[in-house]
């Protein structure tokens, strides 16, 4: 029960990662808010869902006000919310380009300017932000994605200085998995996985739950000297 009594915010909980980091929260003690566009996709008693598009800040700012009268603070949060809309540079329209990262980027900014400072002012909170192995190495057809991953490394860099400059005990890190066995992923040929997984030094893809541990680590108080800092859990990926 490594996370027990805590206040756990996830965002894009409903399946893959959030889904995992959120099952494994809650059997390890936290009270886990599952936020999402999307309806949940499974069932725990310790994880309630509230239908959220991080891209909003004014519900963003209505969901931590409702999420704080009910549980008084939140000690962990979590920005896993993603999308993509894959093209090569040269064909990506501005919608695409703009939709990414308005979701990957300015709603890990939303979510992290409503809920950080209270963490200030509470003197406690583990900020983990999903990045990517595209936004440490870059990746063909995916610019978008890949300056909204990278964005969020330096945001995690920003955010582990600022929020603990007057002495806080809010850290402030980030994950960049490789490719790891989503829905996303499942739809792809078999022959384009044998050759993801033949990037990795492990020679295959990796699991959800792989991710989701990681995620604890970072949220627990076993990384309690651990700040700005990037974990790269790929595999041994090589670009």
């Amino acid at each position: 029960m490594r996370l027990l009594g805590k206040v756990a915010v996830v965002t894009g909980g409903a399946k893959g990662l959030g889904q995992a980091m959120s099952e494994l929260f809650a059997d390890q003690g936290a009270k886990v808010i599952a936020v999402d566009m999307m309806p949940l996709t499974y069932e725990h008693k310790n994880v309630e869902f509230y239908q959220l598009n991080v891209a909003d800040s004014h519900a963003v700012n209505e969901f931590v006000e409702k999420a704080i009268a009910t549980h008084e603070r939140i000690d962990i949060l979590v920005n896993n919310a993603g999308i993509t809309r894959d093209a090569m540079t040269r064909k990506m329209t501005d919608e695409q380009f703009d939709l990414v990262i308005s979701v990957n980027l300015k709603g890990v900014f939303n979510m992290t300017r409503a809920i950080g400072p209270l963490m200030e002012t509470n003197n406690y909170g583990s900020i983990i932000n999903i990045s990517s192995v595209v936004g440490v190495y870059g990746n063909i057809g995916q610019a978008n994605y890949a300056a909204s991953k990278a964005g969020i490394i330096g945001l995690t860099k920003t955010w582990a200085k600022e929020f603990a400059r007057k002495g806080a005990n809010v850290r402030c890190n980030a994950i960049a998995p490789g490719y790891i066995m989503t829905d996303i992923l499942k739809t792809v040929p078999d022959e384009l996985l044998k050759r993801f997984a033949d990037l990795t030094m492990l020679k295959r893809l990796g699991e959800p739950h792989e991710i989701a541990y990681a995620t604890l680590y970072l949220a627990s108080e076993e990384s309690s000297y651990v700040t700005g800092h990037v974990l790269e859990v790929n595999g041994g990926m090589r670009l």
